[in-house]
């Protein structure tokens, strides 16, 4: 694997993507946990995300796509491989009630194009701390809206060729498309908004972040919400039942100002949150018989 990572590296060199070896994961993910990535590739362009995936396949790499980090839980010891990392794929613009934002664009900035041009439909994604690729890889949501509601296309690599998908292509479900199943990069993405009042829809987004300042733990590191929402149910809810807020293994604790998250409190590692994890997922079942399933998604390397 040595032998190839360098020959990769080289590669990388004579094409001129940015990119680092031995990189900490720890300082691109919201968790602030993670080991070292192998080659850490920052593409600027749809051409060099093409070609780093093609040196990733020739030297027999394992590659990794992440955008702003916000919800992946790193290996201590860290990604075999290479990273792609698109979070200097950022831009978007507006043409009508349309917006194309490439995939690391975050969706914060991008909410607030929409407020400034009086685009309405965004409202619920202005707080959500991710990138475009990421929302729409996992349908994100907040507040009774979901990305599926607002997107119109998605363009991905896909095969080694790149790809528009329709929304109905992509098989939309509860925290779940089509691109998680693996096999695609999310390159850009197109949303259909309406027509609004600048001044409500602001005036939405304001509220909406009051309230996320209230009940969620934005001052410590997290993924957000661990855990999907069981059916019928609410995983903080559940987790609370259970008599586990406030409870820690290591840096990791269920947050005392909502359980359904799980933060670093200082120091935590990989294994004290899935340690944290699993005793939470046994504990709720214990109680309650409802199974919890991780909304976070686990990356690298295993013990």
């Amino acid at each position: 694997m040595c032998s190839m990572i360098k020959e990769a590296a080289d590669a990388l060199v004579r094409t001129g993507i940015k990119f680092s070896e031995n990189e900490l994961m720890s300082g691109h993910t919201s968790f602030k946990i993670g080991g070292a990535a192998d080659v850490f590739v920052c593409p600027e362009n749809v051409m060099q995300i093409t070609r780093a995936v093609e040196i990733a396949k020739k030297y027999e790499l394992p590659f990794t796509v992440i955008g702003n980090g916000s919800n992946v839980l790193v290996s201590d010891l860290g990604i075999e491989g290479m990273v792609i990392c698109l979070e200097r794929m950022n831009g978007f613009e507006t043409d009508g009630c349309s917006v194309i934002a490439e995939s690391g664009a975050l969706l914060s900035k991008v909410a607030m194009l929409c407020a400034r041009n009086s685009l309405t439909g965004m409202e619920f994604a202005a707080g959500i701390p991710g990138s475009v690729g990421g929302a729409v890889y996992m349908n994100a949501g907040a507040y009774g809206g979901e990305m599926k509601n607002i997107v119109k296309s998605i363009t991905a690599l896909h095969n080694d060729k790149i790809e528009v998908f329709l929304t109905e292509k992509c098989d939309f479900k509860y925290r779940h498309s089509i691109f998680s199943d693996g096999g695609y990069i999310i390159l850009s993405v197109e949303f259909e908004l309406k027509n609004g009042n600048e001044n409500e829809i602001r005036a939405q987004m304001k509220e909406l972040a009051m309230r996320r300042r209230e009940k969620q733990p934005l001052e410590y590191p997290s993924a957000g919400s661990t855990f999907k929402r069981p059916e019928g149910n609410f995983a903080g809810t559940l987790i609370q039942q259970a008599g586990l807020k406030g409870y820690s293994v290591g840096g990791a604790q269920v947050s005392e100002k909502h359980a359904g998250f799980v933060i670093n409190k200082g120091g935590a590692t990989c294994a004290d949150v899935l340690s944290l994890i699993e005793h939470i997922k046994a504990e709720v079942f214990r109680i309650s018989g409802v199974a919890l399933e991780e909304e976070v998604r686990v990356v690298g390397k295993k013990a």
